[in-house]
């Protein structure tokens, strides 16, 4: 290989890196999310640190490259998409963070009958199965794995528009439960963003195996619709 072949695999094993490590945050705080598990929870908030310093590292690997080596065409493009997807990965981490905040502050697991009426766990799940598609499709150069995963964030966006009246309905008839149900949907809002910050990865694989640019095509469709 030449240099610049060696150089592009070394970004990509850093990121592959990172990838494993917010893998492992968001299966993580799956798990303290559901046992109310307070040491995992601030496992998952101390690793962040971790994810912050890769995101550095690998921001700094891809403006060395781009400044020594002048990419273009598909090794530009790939560049690009490893700046965008470690952002995203970035992005990721800090938003399980954020559930993980809520985990350190019960006293005991959430009400089974709340998880069960949110469909918050199904939710998580299929969160954490879109993250596992999106990094095949990475690794396996495969665009139709990763438009599959986009096409996947609508199921998380159904439960994430019903959860509001779910909520509603559930506290009016337990004003005993408001701050854990209140806990529950800030986490509910938290995994929607998750499937957002995933589907931007699944463009960027998209970008840079294609050339093509699909994001935001969907708002421009629904837009056409709405005229």
């Amino acid at each position: 290989m030449n240099q610049l072949d060696i150089e592009l695999n070394r970004l990509k094993t850093k990121l592959m890196e990172m990838w494993d490590l917010v893998e492992y945050q968001l299966q993580a705080g799956r798990e303290a999310m559901l046992t109310a598990n307070k040491e995992l929870a601030e496992q998952v908030v101390k690793r962040d640190r971790k994810v912050n310093q890769f995101d550095i590292k690998i921001d700094r690997m891809c403006e060395n490259f781009l400044a020594l080596h002048t990419p273009v065409a598909v090794d530009l493009r790939l560049v690009l998409a490893i700046l965008k997807i470690n952002s995203n990965l970035e992005r990721i981490g800090d938003t399980v963070e954020g559930v993980a905040h809520f985990v350190a502050k019960l006293d005991a697991p959430f009400n089974p009958e709340l998880l069960e009426q949110t469909n918050v766990v199904y939710m998580y799940d299929e969160a954490d199965k879109m993250f596992a598609n999106c990094r095949s499709a990475f690794v396996n150069n495969d665009t139709d794995l990763a438009r599959q995963v986009i096409k996947h964030d609508k199921t998380l966006n159904k439960i994430y528009r019903k959860s509001d009246k779910i909520m509603t309905r559930y506290m009016t008839a337990n004003p005993d439960m408001i701050a854990e149900a209140l806990a529950i949907l800030s986490i509910i809002k938290k995994i929607e963003r998750v499937g957002d910050q995933v589907t931007n990865i699944a463009e960027e694989i998209i970008f840079y195996r294609d050339a093509k640019v699909v994001k935001h095509k969907a708002d421009k469709k629904k837009k056409k619709k709405e005229e």
